[in-house]
C-alpha cells in the first residue's frame, strides 16, 4: 500500500489511520518533498515513533501513485492524484483521510455528485474535468464497498450516515495514537507564556488583510505575554512586524502545532482564527485541561478574494472545535 500526502495535517491523519488498522500491515508515505515545512512534519513524527510497519519518505508526489492497488490519499482535490485516475486503474481500495476542512467539501461533493474542484480554486476546464473523473471513481468506490473515509471531524460535518447509505465506510478518530505517545518534557513544556497563537494561513493566502490580523495579535499581547506559533504558509513580512510587538515571542515555523503542543501543560490557552487546527487541538488538548478557542473572522477583515461561500466554509471551524471539545468531554465523563 502506498499513500501521498501534500500537508502535515494528512501526514498526521495517514500515521491514526494507520495505527488504527485501516491500511494492513505495512504501508509507504511518501510526503510531497515541495510543500512548505514538510521535511519538519516527517522528522517530527518520526521522533515521537511510528507505528509498526509504516515507512514515511519525503520524495515525488508521482511516486505514490504508482504500483499499489491501495491508496490512501488526504486531497481528493489534488491534481496529482486526479491525474492519476485518468491514467490508469488498477487501484481496488481508497482511503481518503483528513486535509482540514477541505474534508467537508469533499463529503459534500461526493453526495453530490459534483467535481472535486477547491472552493479557493475551482481553476478552468480542465480541472473542472479531472475533479468530476475523481468524483465518479470514488462513488463507484464507495458503491463497491470500497472507499473508506478516515476522520477527525464530527460525523454531522461530513454527513457521516449520508455518506455510509452510499457505500462509504466513515471511521472516526480522536488522535488517539498521537495521544497515547509518551509526554517526553517536548516543546510544549518550553512555553512559558499563558496564552498561545497558532499563526493563520489566511494572511499569506490574502484572503484576510494583515494590518487588522495584527492589531488582533497586538490586543492579545496587551492582556499578558504570547507564544506566536506562524503559520507553514506566513507572510515572512508579516512575520517579522510580529517580531517587533511587545509581549509576542515569535516561534519559527516547523513542525505541526499538533506535535509541538501536543504536550502543553493545562492552564494554558490556544487561540486561533477558525482553522483545521483549532478543531485538532481540541482533540488533543482538551483532556490535558489547555482551553482552545476559535475566535471568528470579522467582516472588515475580509478581503475580496475571500467570496461569500469561501466565508462561510472557513467559519465552519469554530462551531466544529466547539463540537469536537464537547464530544471529547462526553466521552471522558462516560
Amino acid at each position: 500500500m502506498s499513500a501521498l500526502v501534500e500537508s502535515p495535517l494528512q501526514l498526521l491523519c495517514v500515521v491514526e489511520a494507520h495505527a488504527a488498522g485501516l491500511t494492513g500491515p505495512s504501508l509507504r508515505v511518501v510526503a510531497r518533498a515541495d510543500v512548505p515545512s514538510m521535511g519538519a512534519a516527517v522528522d517530527a513524527v518520526r521522533a515521537v515513533g511510528l507505528p509498526d510497519g509504516l515507512q514515511v519518505e519525503v520524495g515525488s508526489a508521482r511516486a505514490a501513485l504508482t504500483g499499489t492497488d491501495v491508496r490512501v490519499v488526504g486531497d481528493p482535490f489534488s491534481g496529482v492524484f486526479q491525474s492519476s485516475l485518468v491514467r490508469g486503474s488498477g487501484v481496488d481500495r481508497f482511503v481518503v483521510v483528513d486535509d482540514g476542512l477541505a474534508t467537508v467539501d469533499v463529503a459534500r461533493r461526493l453526495l453530490a455528485g459534483e467535481p472535486m474542484v477547491r472552493l479557493a480554486a475551482p481553476g478552468g476546464p480542465l480541472r473542472s474535468a479531472l475533479g468530476a473523473v475523481a468524483t465518479r471513481r470514488l462513488q463507484r468506490a464507495a458503491r463497491q464497498g470500497r472507499l473508506t473515509l478516515c476522520t477527525m471531524l464530527p460525523a454531522d460535518a461530513v454527513r457521516a450516515d449520508a455518506l455510509r447509505a452510499i457505500g462509504v465506510e466513515v471511521r472516526e478518530h480522536s488522535f488517539e495514537w498521537l495521544a497515547s505517545r509518551p509526554d517526553a518534557g517536548g516543546a510544549g513544556h518550553g512555553i512559558d507564556e499563558p496564552t498561545v497563537v497558532v499563526g493563520s494561513g489566511l494572511v499569506g493566502d490574502r484572503l484576510v488583510h494583515a494590518d487588522a490580523y495584527a492589531a488582533w495579535l497586538r490586543g492579545l499581547a496587551a492582556d499578558g505575554p504570547v507564544r506566536y506559533l506562524p503559520h507553514r504558509r506566513h507572510d515572512p513580512l508579516v512575520t517579522a512586524l510580529f517580531e517587533q510587538l511587545p509581549g509576542v515571542r515569535v516561534d519559527a515555523p516547523g513542525a505541526p502545532v499538533e506535535l509541538r503542543l501536543r504536550d502543553l501543560p493545562a492552564g494554558r490557552r490556544v487561540v486561533s482564527l477558525p482553522s483545521t487546527s483549532a478543531i485538532t487541538l481540541s482533540r488533543l488538548l482538551g483532556p490535558r485541561g489547555v482551553e482552545v478557542v476559535a475566535q471568528q473572522v470579522p467582516e472588515a477583515w475580509w478581503t475580496s478574494r475571500a467570496t461569500p461561500r469561501l466565508r462561510a466554509h472557513l467559519g465552519l471551524a469554530a462551531d466544529l472545535a466547539t463540537a469536537a471539545s464537547g464530544r471529547d468531554r462526553a466521552r471522558r465523563v462516560a
